[in-house]
């Protein structure tokens, strides 16, 4: 079936849409859908939230009795089963839709095709896929967490052009500038979570907060849940990304990770009165594992914090360093998709920070290769998206 230049306009609108729900749905997928009616959109959704309406029918509520013979653009293979909501593909049936265009079908292979197959056994005309590059982009996080049970791993790195992302003492305020550093917050908007480690809460004190006057979402912008890495539990509990639920600040939650080897009880009791959770992991010390105490040498295993993230149900993870968890993420193959900012300075010194740490690699034949880059500027500065597996593109526009 021939994918007309109208089919794919619209499937670009709703996967504008669908990018709404981005680090919102889980542990359902991001979709958007649109009904078109005689070459004119009349009905938009996406789906807000886990339990909540699908894209599709908030497309179809919005269209209301223009759906009858209309046909509707859908970035996800509609689901033909019960779950938290029922099918939308009754939904379609029941709305009168003629014809369903969808972006890419359900990678689940239990599942896939079925959406589409009931919809055909009732008339209905079915086109698939239309611009299935992007709309597989946007259900990546759901994709790697349904079959890996880990979550997309973001990485955003502001750095100068020589790679330096804070002096040797440490001063990293500011790097970039201000658009930058807003692109930043909407990277948090989309994500799930927010990782950390002990080095750069103690360096800068964050809140680790979106600061957007406007979300990807319809609810505004999102605080990201908060995942911090403390080895040692050393970090003062007085610290601001502890106290933010405590003051009203942000509800999203705030999980320290630390060993098992230090269970530090009466720390542990203060976090917990705040409203902190603490997690204790395995150390390790071979490759799989997280520096984030080069002093003490203290490590705790990335897979564990991942695979516990992963089980409450976390698809997505944006990690701002410092440069000892991108290097353990990089090291252990767990990154999926980067964005390096690049300011126009040179800082220079040979004990300055770099953006990434870790064991690294022996030969530049083995460097990590980055896929499908995208270089977009923000006032001086740049930014360098790109993904760490090859035949995967942008969902949205950088």
């Amino acid at each position: 079936m021939t994918i007309t230049p109208d089919d794919k306009r619209f499937m670009k609108e709703a996967l504008s849409l669908g990018q709404k729900g981005l680090g919102r749905t889980a542990p359902n997928p991001a979709v958007g859908a649109v009904v078109v009616r005689d070459g004119v959109i009349v009905g938009k959704g996406f789906h807000k939230v886990a339990g909540g309406p699908h894209a599709e029918v908030n497309a179809l509520n919005d269209a209301g009795e223009f759906s009858k013979d209309a046909t509707l653009y859908v970035t996800l293979e509609p689901c033909n089963h019960y779950g938290r909501t029922p099918p939308c593909t009754e939904a379609i049936i029941r709305a009168g839709i003629r014809r369903v265009v969808i972006g890419t079908l359900d990678p689940n292979p239990q599942v896939a095709g079925g959406g589409a197959d009931y919809l055909r056994s009732k008339g209905v005309k079915v086109i698939a896929p239309c611009l299935e590059y992007r709309a597989r982009a946007l259900i990546a996080p759901f994709v790697k967490h349904i079959f890996t049970g880990l979550p997309w791993i973001r990485i955003k790195a502001a750095s100068t052009l020589d790679g330096k992302i804070a002096t040797a003492t440490g001063d990293s305020k500011w790097i970039t500038g201000q658009k930058a550093r807003e692109y930043g917050h909407r990277l948090r908007d989309i994500s799930c979570a927010i990782l950390i480690g002990r080095g750069t809460v103690e360096a800068d004190n964050p809140s680790l907060t979106c600061r957007l006057e406007r979300g990807a979402g319809a609810g505004g912008p999102k605080d990201p849940q908060r995942i911090i890495l403390d080895p040692t539990l050393a970090l003062s509990p007085e610290l601001k990304v502890f106290n933010l639920k405590r003051l009203g600040l942000s509800m999203a939650n705030t999980i320290v990770f630390a060993s098992k080897k230090r269970i530090e009880t009466q720390i542990i009791r203060r976090l917990e009165q705040l409203g902190v959770e603490v997690i204790l992991v395995g150390e390790e010390e071979g490759g799989d594992a997280m520096d984030d105490d080069e002093h003490c040498g203290h490590k705790l295993s990335i897979r564990d914090v991942l695979a516990i993230l992963g089980e409450r149900g976390i698809q997505s993870v944006l990690c701002e360093g410092g440069g000892a968890i991108l290097g353990s993420l990089f090291d252990n193959g767990l990154v999926d998709e980067v964005f390096f900012f690049y300011a126009p300075k040179v800082l220079g010194g040979q004990k300055a920070i770099s953006s990434v740490g870790g064991v690294g690699q022996t030969a530049c034949s083995d460097a990590k290769r980055v896929y499908n880059c995208k270089v977009k500027k923000f006032g001086d500065d740049f930014l360098i998206h790109g993904f760490m597996k090859e035949g995967i593109y942008s969902a949205f526009e950088c």
